[in-house]
């Protein structure tokens, strides 16, 4: 039996002929791109995939209408009911991706599948949550989602007996165990645990930032790292030590902050042996070493170790002063700054000489009298 189920076959021998109740099919009609697709209507979506597939089945139905007239001749109904639960099963195995979004070309197995994707395009949520009203492209999303809400976690890993709300994110999670990175980016070949992560990850090679600031219009390549950037307009921080009650914007700036009560330093640089709190404090340093500055000013064509070293210094030519201090509204271009200054209204004083004992409100002045001893 001849199957028309593949979109290019169906294309290629039905382009510009007439099927009962359509207009001539045109090739350009029904795979066309749209330079506008962010703006498109779902109505306008759906009813042009869904014409392509009603058309699609009414043929093939007409072709398996016709073939049946000429089987039943010669065969039983047994041997016809065998010869049908054969094909299904065929047809699960092959998995041709018969189903074509209209904007992107892009290919699915099924239409159900099309049908979420076409969400990408349109921006349609249809899932609410009747908790916090956060709205989701498909149902299984939204029901991860209300776990969130009741807390519940049915996945565990075996190695750690961390628990996890999805069997997705246990997977991903037990990758941290296995060192296993299947997903590789074709641009660099930088490889991660799970496709969420290269998704994020190719944003970088193709410029895109989808996600803005309402408050100053920055921009971000994912809503994580926007909702973490908000907290500084909003003051909030969520994440409070338990042993000073310092409040933190992230839970891993809580985790390396803690790691100054217990001393931990569990980074090492392999060129040095010199140990850091945090896999960041050991990148930044590791430059050091190779002498690599790949983020560049475009004023002054300054150089820098780390992308938020340069963002602080663009703030000397735009003049911008984003973080102001509690008590007294001073403003300063960069967090690290207002936090030293921070420390002339609270007293604080955390870096202590190890020879006298005489304490300091910035490494830099402990540093500068340490000297004196070294004399």
């Amino acid at each position: 039996m001849e199957s028309l189920a593949d979109p290019k076959t169906y294309r290629d021998d039905y382009s510009g002929k007439q099927l009962p109740g359509h207009d001539t099919i045109t090739q350009k009609s029904l795979f066309s791109k749209s330079k506008n697709y962010k703006s498109l209507n779902p109505s306008i979506v759906y009813s042009e995939v869904n014409m392509f597939d009603k058309t699609l089945s009414r043929v093939n139905n007409q072709k398996r209408h016709n073939v049946s007239h000429s089987e039943v001749k010669s065969s039983t109904g047994e041997e016809l009911e065998r010869n049908h639960h054969l094909e299904l099963n065929v047809s699960s195995h092959s998995m041709k991706k018969q189903h074509r979004c209209v904007v992107c070309g892009k290919q699915f197995v099924a239409n159900s599948y099309l049908k979420i994707h076409l969400r990408t395009h349109t921006g349609e949520k249809p899932y609410r949550c009747v908790v916090c009203d956060k709205q989701f492209v498909t149902n299984s999303n939204l029901k991860i989602h209300l776990r969130t809400h009741t807390g519940k976690k049915s996945y565990t890993c075996i190695s750690c007996d961390k628990k996890f709300m999805s069997k997705s994110y246990l997977n991903s999670h037990v990758r941290t165990h296995t060192g296993e990175k299947p997903y590789s980016c074709l641009v660099c070949n930088k490889q991660f645990g799970n496709n969420g992560l290269l998704k994020q990850h190719e944003r970088v090679h193709a410029g895109e930032k989808p996600h803005s600031c309402v408050v100053c219009g920055k921009q971000f390549v994912t809503n994580r790292d926007l909702k973490i950037h908000l907290r500084i307009h909003t003051g909030e921080k969520p994440y409070k030590c338990v042993m000073c009650d310092k409040q933190f914007v992230t839970n891993s700036n809580l985790k390396t902050h803690l790691r100054t009560h217990t001393g931990e330093k569990p980074h090492t640089c392999i060129a040095c042996d010199k140990k850091f709190r945090s896999k960041s404090h050991l990148n930044r340093h590791e430059k050091i070493h190779t002498g690599e500055k790949p983020y560049n000013c475009v004023v002054c064509e300054r150089k820098f170790v780390t992308n938020s070293y340069l963002q602080d210094h663009m703030r000397i030519h735009t003049g911008e002063k984003p973080f102001s201090c509690e008590v007294c509204n001073k403003r300063f271009r960069s967090n690290s700054l207002m936090k030293k200054h921070e420390k002339v209204h609270t007293g604080e004083k955390p870096y202590s000489c190890t020879v006298c004992g005489r304490k300091f409100t910035k490494n830099y002045n402990l540093k500068m009298h340490q000297k004196i001893h070294a004399v």
